[in-house]
């Protein structure tokens, strides 16, 4: 768990945002006889994150880290 969060400086949201991110994975996918199939292992081997939007006021530019004030000393 990281030690920081992110925080809209905008309107003060803490919970909820829209995130544009570029990923590259590899996954174990199970095949049934059938034919369908179901990822069983995933890893991943880069994750770029493009973009963090408040999805309370829409902002993109007030988005900034701050430190968690949950966790245990």
């Amino acid at each position: 768990m990281s030690d920081l969060r992110w925080r809209c400086g905008a309107c003060g949201n803490l919970t909820r945002f829209d995130v544009t991110r570029t990923s590259r994975v590899r996954e174990f996918v199970h095949l049934d006889l059938a034919g369908e199939g179901a990822v069983e292992e995933r890893t991943v081997l880069e994750d770029h994150i493009e973009q963090v939007r408040c999805r309370w006021c829409d902002r993109d530019d007030a988005i900034e880290l701050v430190p968690r004030t949950d966790l245990p000393r």
